[in-house]
């Protein structure tokens, strides 16, 4: 289960730090807004970005199993129920 649980939060970091880091690349671009309209356009950048890369790997991945490697490791968790 912890074994599971670990490889769970990398592969949810590794598209949060992608999300980021292609957010912060745009940033860099030269546009320029005010602050408070930067700080939402950034936050919304990073959830659509982390949420399409995350799905993109993970349709990918159904495919070439190996490219789950895009996601910090190529394992997938195995989430049992309860008292099973």
């Amino acid at each position: 289960m912890t074994h599971d649980y670990l490889i769970s939060l990398i592969r949810i970091a590794v598209p949060a730090a992608v999300g980021a880091l292609l957010a912060w690349l745009a940033s860099t671009a030269g546009i320029v807004l005010d602050a408070d309209s930067s700080t939402a356009l950034t936050a919304g950048v990073v959830a659509l970005v982390m949420a399409g890369y995350y799905a993109l790997v993970r349709v990918a991945e159904a495919r070439w199993p190996w490219l789950g490697v895009l996601l910090g490791t190529p394992a997938v968790p195995k989430y049992e129920v309860p008292g099973r």
